[in-house]
């Protein structure tokens, strides 16, 4: 692998090859019969998927060609995550490929982006955060993409994020999951989704409750989502109703929100959010 960049690079063509074999050894030998040795090859599989995301041809990058026309391999990239041994390098691997937008497409389009729900609320620290990483990029990085999924799978896709992600007891799912809900919202590509998102009840009624959270850094994200549907100047009745009967718990919660380190733009969002919602008759 020392000189597969250096005097005589292999073809794109081949070093695709390369990889597909690298990746089925790996998957066919779960058990490692010689540690050091498929170490390697775990570390050189790696090495060569993250390269060759970079390679162009023409100025086009071919891996993106060829993994539109090749799924399977991120098939079996995504399927990684439930390999514990493994999981870390073909996250690494999935995220490199994320780069291009026919991946992230095809991961969305074929609901494969739910199995991430789980492979978030893995027992394994390392393994969930990996995921979470994962996910963030799949859900941030290309714009256009991204606004077209929610707006065609708006129901579908965050009935699964907040029961399964929101309202999980883990504490690094939980907050993992609604800083990505803030970023997401607050995306300017995502204006669409975000105003159909906050003029939910059951929305609102999810984010009131992570304002109650006792972990101050769920609170503080929890907030930043808040409020969204505070500031909507076309509050639908029933979100105003709700923020009007819950008024004087919300304004003496909100009061006692503060952050370890002083934040100006925190705080000037803070007092346009209790003024608004002191104002609701």
């Amino acid at each position: 692998m020392k000189t597969l960049f250096k005097s005589k690079p292999r073809i794109p063509a081949e070093l695709v090859r390369h990889t597909r074999d690298l990746l089925v050894y790996v998957d066919a030998n779960p058990k490692p019969r010689d540690g050091k040795r498929d170490e390697k090859v775990q570390k050189d599989a790696t090495q060569v998927v993250a390269n060759l995301q970079r390679q162009q041809v023409n100025s086009r990058l071919i891996a993106a060609d060829y993994l539109e026309a090749n799924t399977d391999l991120l098939d079996l990239l995504i399927s990684g995550y439930e390999d514990m041994d493994n999981a870390l390098h073909y996250g690494l691997m999935l995220r490199e490929c994320i780069r291009h937008q026919c991946v992230a497409r095809y991961i969305l389009e074929s609901n494969q982006v739910n199995k991430f729900f789980d492979y978030i609320q893995n027992p394994n620290f390392d393994i969930a955060a990996d995921a979470i990483k994962t996910l963030k990029e799949l859900m941030t990085r290309h714009k256009s993409t991204i606004a077209e999924y929610l707006s065609k799978n708006f129901d579908s896709f965050f009935t699964e994020f907040n029961s399964r992600l929101l309202s999980s007891p883990n504490y690094l799912t939980k907050r993992a999951s609604v800083k990505l809900l803030g970023d997401m919202l607050l995306d300017r590509s995502n204006s669409a989704t975000m105003v159909r998102y906050v003029s939910s009840k059951d929305h609102l009624i999810i984010l009131m409750n992570l304002l109650r959270e006792s972990s101050k850094n769920i609170q503080t994200e929890a907030f930043h989502v808040f409020k969204l549907f505070v500031a909507n100047q076309n509050k639908p009745p029933e979100i105003v109703t709700i923020l009007i009967a819950n008024k004087r718990k919300l304004l003496r919660l909100l009061d006692d929100l503060k952050l370890d380190k002083e934040d100006e733009q925190f705080e000037a969002d803070k007092a346009q959010v209790i003024g608004e919602i002191a104002t609701l008759h």
